[in-house]
């Protein structure tokens, strides 16, 4: 018996079937939930992928499936990765300073020289909605104020 007669014997041993894939999907899946990574589950849902695939080509050869399953899950792994989970969880402070100035908000809280207030702007800047910020001037709470510049992680200020 040759080498390729025994590979296609054992391939008729292990042909796994639609609902074999599906089990092995939900299994991955709930591992998930015990290793907290968001990895595993793209390998879940590779497989639940396949499972669906041999439910519309039955005859689909074994390395067919194991191929498809690992283009699956390494491409919705590196979609999640790269694509959808770019921003999450990075900040932009002290990063593009100069688009901030100029931006206008409401001041929260007072502010005077040498102390600290809070702006609030409608749409969030450098990733936050409402900044620390001092002015060299006393400004009232409620005032319009622009962003003059960015500092650590505070703005400074001065009425609009």
């Amino acid at each position: 018996m040759d080498l390729k007669n025994a590979l296609m014997m054992l391939e008729d041993i292990i042909q796994p079937e639609w609902w074999q894939w599906m089990v092995g999907g939900i299994v991955l899946i709930m591992l998930e939930l015990l290793i907290p990574s968001f990895f595993v589950i793209w390998f879940g849902l590779g497989a639940i992928l396949v499972a669906l695939l041999l439910l519309l080509a039955p005859n689909l050869p074994l390395a067919w499936q194991l191929f498809l399953w690992a283009v699956a899950s390494v491409a919705m792994t590196v979609l999640w990765f790269r694509v959808f989970r770019r921003a999450k969880d990075k900040t932009r402070i002290g990063t593009a300073a100069g688009d901030v100035i100029g931006e206008i908000g409401l001041l929260v809280n007072a502010v005077a020289p040498f102390e600290r207030g809070k702006v609030r702007f409608q749409r969030p800047i450098l990733g936050a909605e409402e900044w620390s910020c001092t002015a060299d001037t006393g400004i009232d709470a409620g005032a319009r104020v622009k962003v003059i510049s960015v500092e650590g992680n505070f703005v400074r200020i001065a009425q609009a």
